[in-house]
């Protein structure tokens, strides 16, 4: 049930970033989403630490922070690479 839980909040979480940053990992949909939560959640948490409000065992701040940062270097990386080709 954890596990759900935390996808759930990681789906939020990357939603909530690719909104904020009108960009999205070129997984699309969902599980483009859950990734860039959970990636992100871990990257947030490493960088900024786990303060805030928790949900799932998911610190909502820095990893909705983690996860922005996540979404916009994918897509400048990304598109680059298409530049390139």
């Amino acid at each position: 049930m954890h596990l759900l839980a935390m996808m759930i909040v990681g789906l939020l979480i990357g939603a909530a970033a690719s909104a904020i940053t009108s960009k999205s990992i070129p997984v699309s949909g969902w599980l483009g989403n859950i990734l860039a939560g959970l990636i992100g959640s871990w990257l947030g948490q490493s960088l900024f630490g786990t303060w805030g409000p928790r949900l799932a065992g998911i610190s909502l701040l820095p990893s909705l922070v983690g996860a922005i940062i996540l979404v916009l270097v994918v897509s400048l990386v990304m598109s680059n690479m298409a530049k390139r080709n």
